[in-house]
């Protein structure tokens, strides 16, 4: 599924134009977007699942092209996402 099948799926499921359901998608990925953002953002949906922030510190590593050199690894936010019981339930 990707954005378009979801829009039209609500769409259909909510009795709304395709308009309407596109403002509703994007405002909830919006929502979700900003939750993140904060910091130790975290968006909590009860039976689906967590979305969370986790910090990535700056790492020096062996550089696998250049033998016998290091490379810098830049910070950076990750994002995860935990199932909840009520999805992994509903795929399995």
């Amino acid at each position: 599924m990707n954005k378009g099948d979801l829009i039209s799926h609500v769409a259909s499921e909510a009795g709304i134009t395709k308009a309407q359901a596109t403002d509703a998608v994007n405002a909830v990925f919006g929502g979700i977007e900003s939750a993140l953002k904060e910091k130790d953002g975290k968006a909590a949906f009860i039976g689906f699942g967590t979305f969370s922030t986790k910090h990535r510190p700056e790492t020096t590593r062996p550089n696998p092209l250049k033998k016998g050199t290091m490379m810098t690894i830049s910070a950076k936010n990750l994002i995860k996402f935990k199932p909840g019981k009520a999805l992994e339930e509903a795929i399995n």
